[in-house]
């Protein structure tokens, strides 16, 4: 059996290795195939270390095969869901496990298929969105107007993205969900296992995290990156272009608040919370700014299609895995730089190596087209 799972290992922690050790517990003869966000993650952050890295990490744990989620699939749950699902369906999964704040699969799929069947479901929707709110909101409104039942956590709301696109392709996979215990959002942290957001926070502000990461994975955090590093490139990219809108994610009104209040901020953070408003959620806004940071224009995000699998990492099942795939699949499975689909990818590498962290910017730079696919 090949079991999918969807992450970013932002930094990879004990409760990414709790999901792994417990997909192998469960299911002691499959295969784990890893689908990962590169630089860019869905929450808006960057990722504090760089995908390779990440892979290897994975590997080194127990993972058997990981690919990039290409990141104009890096948008809302949906978007983020069809790019990692359509993945991994074309690598061959039968199961995607996922972590749950309900643990309730049966729920799960019955919310799906009303956001997929009900007739009065996306008139209700665009009726809370005209009330100025936000998409997840106006979404969990929805259904409990239809169904008088809803989510509105992180991980269910991901878990819910997952199923609708297994359902609505008709995908031949079934779900199974591991209990998720600690707060996917909290900043202080809990515990050994704590939330990625808690360890972010911690690392930002120089606190020791070495007992809440896996020793393997802690050696790769000892320059990690952050958003708001580039805070001064950002305001330069905002204060000399002449149209915002032609970035992912900027319509006319969000520009004028960004233009509005970006002279009277002094970080990110401070940005994010002048512009907030009811619409907008502050994953949507950070996922902007990090669009105009890195040049990501609304033409990026033409063809939603998957049009190639960037393998980054594989042990030797994950080479089987490979090699059955190879005669059926119907799109380029990519094993190096290839300036056909990855320029971009590239020249994401040549923004985010200005960092003055970065002591060698060309070997930064390099690792995109340089950096071999990981073999153990």
């Amino acid at each position: 059996m090949n079991i999918g799972i969807v992450v970013e290992y932002n930094p990879f922690h004990y409760g990414h290795l709790y999901q792994i050790k417990k997909i192998k517990e469960m299911y002691p003869n499959s295969n784990i195939i890893v689908v990962m966000s590169g630089w860019i993650t869905e929450r808006g952050d960057l990722s504090m270390i760089n995908k390779f890295d990440k892979a290897k990490i994975a590997l080194h744990y127990g993972v058997d095969l990981v690919a990039e989620i290409p990141f104009k699939f890096i948008q809302s749950s949906d978007y983020f869901a069809k790019g990692a699902i359509g993945i991994l369906n074309k690598l061959g999964c039968n199961k995607i496990v996922f972590g749950s704040e309900s643990d309730d699969v049966d729920k799960l799929f019955n919310l799906a298929k009303v956001q997929l069947n009900d007739k009065n479901y996306d008139a209700l929707v665009k009726k809370y969105l005209d009330e100025g709110i936000n998409y997840p909101t106006a979404m969990s409104n929805a259904l409990k107007s239809i169904c008088k039942d809803t989510i509105n956590t992180p991980n269910d709301l991901l878990g819910l993205s997952y199923i609708k696109e297994i359902i609505k392709n008709n995908y031949d996979m079934t779900c199974t969900t591991i209990k998720r215990n600690s707060n996917y959002n909290s900043k202080e942290i809990e515990g050994k296992i704590t939330s990625a957001t808690s360890i972010r926070e911690s690392i930002k502000y120089n606190k020791k995290i070495k007992k809440y990461v896996p020793s393997y994975s802690y050696k790769f955090l000892n320059n990690p990156i952050f958003l708001d590093d580039y805070f001064d490139y950002l305001k330069y990219k905002i204060i000399s272009t002449k149209d915002l809108t032609i970035y992912q994610g900027v319509d006319i009104n969000l520009e004028n608040r960004i233009r509005k209040f970006i002279n009277k901020s002094n970080s990110v953070n401070d940005l994010l919370k002048l512009i907030k408003t009811k619409r907008y959620t502050y994953n949507r806004l950070k996922r902007t700014l990090t669009y105009i940071l890195l040049s990501i224009e609304k033409d990026n995000f033409n063809n939603l299609d998957i049009e190639y699998i960037r393998i980054l990492g594989f042990n030797e099942k994950g080479k089987n895995i490979l090699n059955k795939i190879k005669k059926s699949i119907d799109v380029p499975i990519i094993t190096k730089y290839d300036n056909k689909y990855l320029k971009k990818d590239l020249n994401i590498n040549e923004i985010l190596s200005l960092n003055n962290k970065i002591k060698d910017k060309n070997k930064f730079i390099e690792k995109e087209y340089k950096e071999k696919t990981i073999i153990i």
